[in-house]
């Protein structure tokens, strides 16, 4: 999830927005040109009756419902905000942040903090955060353009807080890395990412955090699970390498609490990990998947056209035929998820933001 620019996902949010489009006049509103703005806008309409734009400067993504399908809960860093490594916010899902007033924060404002989700109810959420492990934003690996790597930290748990930020239960304290973790559509079950058997694997518990079950057991990193909308299946992405060479890579890396997420695609298995199977097989970075509401399909971001710039949103089923381009601008879009009555579909996106390395939120009427 994430967990960009962040292990979670948002560390590959921050080197996308670090693409600049050369050769072309921008329109000094959205930093591309008008010609390109259009051409992408007008394909979009197919699944997108209309996109509003809901914040307007810093990092924001991995924006998740409510089960009432009323408000988002979101991470986002900011420096107007005086927030300088993701933390967790709450907003309305229709009404646009300005970009003077903070939104309310649900996390201690300490630490780094990834992958929140609402809680049957809307009055609960649950986020992973390092503040245990300090009050400082962690170190970031250091930049490499030709080595690109996504921190697990080690410092990572996963909390229960209400929507006034009182954190009223921890649900794990094992060493090592717990966090993206989603609920299933019924309430029952939580899926989440874990370093605790030596490898990045998939684990579920109950709402309450009881009964802990690994469900992957293949060498490679599996994050970003979501449930289907009848709670039986798991969507995630995942590394898996094969050669000797990409083997010690990916070992050496994660002794380091690193990993190089350039080369994923997409899985499904039961919810009880049974059944397992490769729905992509793309190459490049395939990630960020999301059940459409039929259970049939399967919303996520990619760049296998290019294995760089742009990350687009595809759909496709979940035998991997039918894959179908959602979104066509020239930067960066993930991070997608239905609404529960699957009318909305927000997601994160470059686009628009005056040319500035800015992650925004977007809310998309849908349209089959």
């Amino acid at each position: 999830m994430k967990y960009l620019k962040f292990v979670t996902i948002f560390t590959l949010a921050i080197l996308l927005n670090a693409c600049k489009h050369h050769g072309k006049k921008a329109d000094g509103k959205s930093g591309e040109t008008k010609l390109v703005q259009k051409v992408f806008y007008e394909k979009e309409k197919k699944h997108f009756k209309s996109v509003k734009q809901l914040t307007f400067g810093g990092d924001n993504a991995e924006a998740y419902w409510s089960y009432d399908d009323t408000k988002l809960v979101f991470q986002a860093r900011n420096p107007r905000w005086n927030v300088p490594c993701d933390q967790i916010f709450v907003m309305n899902a229709y009404q646009a942040l300005d970009s003077v007033h903070v939104p309310k924060m649900l996390s201690t404002g300490k630490g780094r903090t990834t992958c929140s989700y609402f809680l049957p109810g809307d009055t609960l959420v649950l986020y992973a955060s390092t503040h245990l492990g300090g009050d400082a934003c962690p170190p970031e690996p250091k930049k490499n353009k030709n080595h690109y790597v996504w921190p697990i930290y080690d410092t990572y748990d996963i909390f229960i807080a209400d929507l006034n930020g009182n954190i009223v239960k921890q649900l794990t304290d094992t060493p090592g890395y717990d966090a993206e973790a989603t609920v299933s559509p019924d309430g029952k079950k939580i899926v989440f990412t874990s370093t605790r058997s030596g490898d990045l694997e998939l684990y579920t518990m109950n709402i309450d955090g009881t009964d802990v079950k690994q469900i992957t057991n293949q060498l490679g990193y599996d994050g970003g699970a979501f449930f289907s909308p009848d709670s039986k299946k798991i969507v995630f992405r995942s590394s898996r390498p094969k050669t000797p060479e990409d083997i010690k890579k990916y070992k050496d890396l994660l002794a380091q609490g690193l990993v190089e997420p350039t080369n994923m695609e997409i899985y499904v298995c039961d919810a009880d990990g049974s059944n397992l199977h490769q729905v992509t097989h793309l190459g490049g970075a395939n990630w960020a998947p999301f059940f459409h509401p039929s259970g049939n399909k399967i919303i996520f971001s990619s760049n296998h056209k290019t294995k760089s710039i742009p990350f687009n949103l595809y759909m496709v089923n979940l035998d991997g035929t039918g894959l179908e381009q959602i979104t066509f601008d020239p930067v960066f879009d993930a991070f997608p998820m239905f609404s529960y009555d699957g009318k909305k579909l927000v997601f994160g996106s470059n686009r628009n933001n005056r040319g500035t390395h800015d992650t925004n939120l977007f809310l998309a009427e849908w349209k089959d």
